[in-house]
């Protein structure tokens, strides 16, 4: 099988007009696209769910099957369409499983009946306590103004977090390349909690780089300073 390239790095014209762009370029996508800290199969589903976010859906479909050359699962891919509802809604959510449909054709099509899950009375209060240590205010005023609104970012959240096939570290990783993509300050929440499922300093540099593929150098400013204040 034809290994998939970067159509950036082939450009005629960039390579005529922009050969440190291109070899800086080339050197990202090296970390990127080479097993390191983390294996390069998840990193390029971070650079896909990325791209989803930015609107790229060409460079989504293709870093996904690019990814699932390189040995990712279904059930690893799948848990983007989880965190992609959490953290960036609908839209972005059906546009990354069209492409996770188109990919991975073969899954199985049968009605499933929606789920139902009840929320006990203080649990979402309680387990916004116990990830972030004290109660956001954004968090506080969801509870005290929609209680139900409460209950539903609870769940969400914690879909998010640790109902996925990648587990609560590489959800938080690919939360903070979704943050970092959209150059969102709020990368440092989910650093920390990246830190606390066991990330490297290392393994958040590299996801940070994933982001830098779909929104450039900015990208990397922002997780980096994002760091330092998580």
């Amino acid at each position: 099988m034809e290994p998939i390239t970067s159509p950036l790095l082939q450009s005629p014209l960039l390579r005529r007009i922009a050969p440190y762009t291109l070899c800086g370029y080339s050197r990202f996508r090296e970390v990127v696209e080479k097993d390191g800290a983390i294996p390069a199969r998840i990193k390029a589903l971070y650079v896909a769910v990325a791209a989803t976010t930015k609107g790229y859906r060409e460079m989504a479909q293709r870093e996904l099957k690019r990814a699932h050359q390189i040995g990712l699962t279904f059930d690893e891919a799948s848990a983007a369409a989880i965190i992609l509802s959490s953290v960036r809604g609908e839209g972005a959510a059906l546009s990354y499983i069209a492409a996770l449909d188109a990919e991975y054709p073969d899954q199985p099509a049968a009605a499933v009946p929606m789920p139902k899950i009840d929320v006990n009375a203080g649990e979402a209060e309680a387990n916004f306590l116990r990830y972030f240590g004290s109660m956001p205010p954004s968090l506080g005023k969801l509870l005290n103004l929609l209680p139900l609104g409460g209950d539903a970012y609870y769940l969400m959240r914690e879909g998010t977090i640790n109902g996925t096939p990648l587990g609560p570290k590489y959800s938080e990783l690919m939360l903070v390349a979704v943050l970092a993509a959209d150059y969102s300050p709020l990368a440092s929440v989910h650093i920390k909690g990246a830190r606390t499922a066991g990330a490297s300093e290392t393994e958040i540099a590299e996801t940070l780089v994933c982001a830098v593929l779909t929104s450039g150098l900015s990208a990397w400013v922002t997780g980096a300073t994002a760091m330092d204040a998580a």
